[in-house]
C-alpha cells in the first residue's frame, strides 16, 4: 500500500522496506534495541571459539560484537543495503557475511554452528514452523538458538517494526505478520526445539531515561526473548521462567 500524504503509512515489502531504513537504522534511538542487546548477550554467554550463524543479522548490531568477542560469526540478510552497512564497520573483516533469502532453506549444512542467533526476524516470517525447522537443522545437538521478537502485545497496540523517513516525514512499515506467543511455542515445539528459557523484557525507568522513544512504552512489554535447544525428540518441551 503506498500514500501520498506525509502524514499517512506506507507498508512496503520486507525487503524495500528494510532497504530504505538501512540509512537511518544505527542512529535511531530504538528502545527495542537497546533492551535487546543486554538480553541476548546474557542468554549466549561467553561465546570465544564458538560458531555462530546470525540469522537475519541486519547491520551487524549482533554479529560484530560477537566476532570482537571471539567467536566464528557467518551473517546472514536478504537487504544488501543493509549488509553494505555491516560490511563498512569497523571489525566487519572478522565476520563472514551471506546474502540470502530467510524464506528459502538456509544455505548451510546440517549442524554447523554451536549458537544461532536470530533477532527481530520473525515478525516477518509467515511460515514460523518451517523456519524454526531450518534454524534447529543448522544447530549442533548439543548447542542451542537465541530468538527475540517484537512482543506480541505490541500488536495489540498497533505497533510493529516501523521508521519515519526523514525526508518526507512519512512513517514506512515493513510488512510484519501477527504472531501472538502461542504461534511461536508451537511452532518450535514442532520444529523440535525445546524451550531453554523465554522472558517478556519490559521498559523500566532506566531504559525510558536512555531513551526517549521509550516512555510511551514504560511498563508494557516490548521484547520477546527465546532460547531453544534441539529436543532429543521431535515432541519434547520443557520450559522455565
Amino acid at each position: 500500500m503506498a500514500t501520498s500524504g506525509a502524514s499517512e503509512v506506507e507498508i512496503l515489502a520486507v525487503r524495500d522496506g528494510y532497504d530504505r531504513w538501512a540509512a537511518i537504522y544505527d542512529a535511531e534511538d530504538n528502545p527495542l534495541i537497546a533492551l535487546e542487546g543486554p538480553c541476548v548477550a546474557e542468554l549466549l554467554g561467553d561465546v570465544r571459539g564458538l560458531r555462530i550463524a546470525d540469522i537475519g543479522c541486519g547491520t551487524g548490531r549482533h554479529a560484530l560484537p560477537l566476532a570482537a568477542a571471539g567467536a566464528i560469526v557467518t551473517a546472514v540478510d536478504f537487504s544488501e543495503i543493509m549488509l553494505q552497512r555491516a560490511r563498512g564497520k569497523p571489525g566487519a573483516e572478522a565476520v563472514c557475511f551471506v546474502r540470502h533469502d530467510l524464506a528459502e532453506p538456509l544455505p548451510f549444512a546440517a549442524a554447523s554452528f554451536d549458537r544461532v542467533v536470530c533477532c527481530l526476524v520473525t515478525e516477518h516470517i509467515a511460515h514460523l514452523t518451517s523456519f524454526f525447522r531450518e534454524l534447529r537443522r543448522i544447530c549442533r545437538a548439543e548447542g542451542f538458538l537465541v530468538v527475540t521478537a517484537l512482543h506480541p502485545a505490541m500488536m495489540l497496540r498497533g505497533v510493529q517494526a516501523r521508521f519515519r523517513d526523514p525526508q518526507t516525514g512519512q512513517e514506512i512499515r515493513p510488512q510484519s505478520c501477527p504472531h501472538q506467543i502461542a504461534d511461536y511455542v508451537m511452532a518450535a515445539t514442532r520444529a523440535g526445539l525445546a524451550f531453554l528459557a523465554m522472558s517478556e523484557q519490559s521498559v523500566d525507568a532506566a531504559l525510558a531515561a536512555r531513551s526517549p522513544r521509550g516512555h510511551k512504552y514504560l511498563g508494557w512489554p516490548l521484547l520477546l526473548a527465546m532460547q531453544l535447544a534441539p529436543a532429543p525428540s521431535s515432541c519434547g518441551l520443557s520450559t522455565r521462567a
